[in-house]
This record gives structure tokens, sequence and C-alpha cells, in this order.
């Protein structure tokens, strides 16, 4: 077994936590954070539950895309948003985003850049800061993440984010627009955490199980656009959670945009000596 292999099956939980509160929570402490039978599945109610359910397995199908991913957090009087640009491979589960931090609660650009590595369970951070020396990676088990990493980043997986859809209970097809030049079906609809979690891929069922169980609400509201094949080029996750700083809910609007699918996603995660395993200064 490489060193590799071992860091991905051993959780560090005091990372997670660290990581939760200065990635997720940024700003919000001191404020108070297919196949061709798509095109024929569209108007029906019980068609768009069972199309959404099957949306994750179409990206699959797609191998890999580019990604860009937006996260707006509200706690009272503060609002934050936090952007994300990479490449997830569907196949292999890994992805590669670099995540802008806003500067001040009030969301001005110009923050610290971090960048964050998906797998399976595992979230890995570089320039965390927080102590952390600038080339080394922080490891957070996602499954110890009372979000399940739907928030922690700051940005969510897009395959996990596409996972959700997989607990849909109720959707409205809502009829054809557009995202970035690409025709598009567009569903409304509610999700349930608890059954994603049933459904879902072993790489994310524990992670989605921990969101039920973390999150204010199960149910999660959702906008979801798919092409002509059935794959995800947008999606927008309604979230509630409470933050441990906080008695009243955080609510998170999460958007993921999907792209220029069979785009070249090469992502390496670090070996053991490349992880910081000191300790981590809170924020």
């Amino acid at each position: 077994m490489t060193g590799r292999q071992r860091d991905r099956r051993r959780g560090r939980t005091g990372a997670a936590v660290v990581a939760a509160a200065a990635v997720a929570g940024v700003g919000l402490g001191a404020g108070g954070c297919a196949g061709g039978d798509a095109v024929a599945e569209d108007s029906r109610g019980g068609d768009a539950v069972a199309l959404l359910h099957r949306a994750a397995d179409r990206l699959v199908e797609a191998g890999s895309s580019k990604a860009r991913t937006s996260m707006e957090m509200a706690a009272g009087g503060t609002r934050v948003t936090i952007r994300g640009a990479g490449v997830y491979d569907y196949r292999r589960r890994l992805g590669r985003l670099r995540v802008l931090l806003p500067q001040d609660p009030a969301g001005a650009a110009g923050g610290r850049t971090v960048t964050e590595l998906l797998a399976p369970g595992a979230l890995f951070m570089k320039n965390r800061g927080a102590g952390v020396p600038p080339d080394k990676w922080v490891r957070v088990d996602t499954r110890t993440l009372s979000d399940g990493n739907l928030v922690t980043g700051g940005a969510t997986d897009p395959f996990a984010a596409a996972e959700v859809l997989r607990g849909t209970r109720t959707a409205t097809y809502l009829g054809r627009t557009e995202v970035a030049g690409t025709g598009v079906r567009h569903y409304r609809g509610t999700a349930d955490l608890g059954d994603a979690a049933r459904r879902a891929s072993d790489g994310n069922a524990a992670s989605l199980r921990a969101a039920a169980k973390g999150f204010a609400t199960a149910a999660v509201p959702f906008d979801v656009y798919l092409d002509d094949q059935g794959r995800v080029r947008k999606v927008r996750h309604r979230f509630s959670f409470v933050n441990g700083q906080r008695k009243s809910p955080v609510a998170v609007a999460s958007t993921t945009l999907l792209y220029e699918f069979g785009a070249p996603a090469r992502v390496r995660l670090p070996d053991d000596e490349d992880i910081y395993a000191g300790r981590i200064a809170e924020q």
C-alpha cells in the first residue's frame, strides 16, 4: 500500500473542524459563515423525477468537464460569495478547483486563492493559511463533516451536486432556455438528502448521509438545467445549516456550472509527505 493510499484511508477530524470554520464560515463569524430518451422526458412530473435521478450517470458517461462554482452565504446582515473554477473527472471522482475567498464580510474580491482537490471521502486544500506552510496540503475527511462537504470547501463537489438530484422527490418542467449558448431544459424541484445518500455512489454515500443529519433540513430545493443528453449544465441548490457560532441557520445558495465535456481533467492527489500534520491555528 502506497503512502497516498494510506492517507486516503486515514481521516483527520480535527482538520475537518478547522476547515469548516475557516472556509465555509469565512466572513460569517465576523458578521455574527443520457441518452436520447432525455429529449422525450420533459413535461410529465413522474418522468422529470426519473430523469433527474439519472443525471449523475450522464456525467459519468461524459467522462469529464470544466466547472465553475459560486457559493453565496447569508446570515443576519452578512452576505459573502465564494467563487471557484476548475476541472472534474466523473469516472475517477476526482476534481481540482481554484477557489477565491472574499477579502472581507462584504464579499469584496481580492482575497486568498485556495487550491482544492476533490476525491471520494476527502478534500485537500493548499494555500490554506492558518499557519500551514504554503507548499503543504491540508486533508479533510468529508465523511466527518456535518455538511458532507456540500458547503465546507466553499464550493460544492460537482459530482456530489449531481448526486443530490438522486434524491429528487418532486420536480416540475419549466420549459426550454439556454445556458452559456447551449439549449437546455429547466426543472425546479426538491431533493431529500437521505434519499440521495441511499442512491449515491460509494464515494458520496457517507458524505450525503452526514449532510442529511447535519443540515437544518434534509430537504434541498433546486433549479437544474439539463442538455439534450441529460447532462447537468447548471444546478443551483439552496442549503440551510447551523453554524456553530450562531443559533439561527445559515442560508447557502450553491451554483455549479458544467461545460466543455470531455476536457482533460488530470488530477493527482498529494503524497503523505506533502500533507501538513501539524497544528492549525484557528481563524
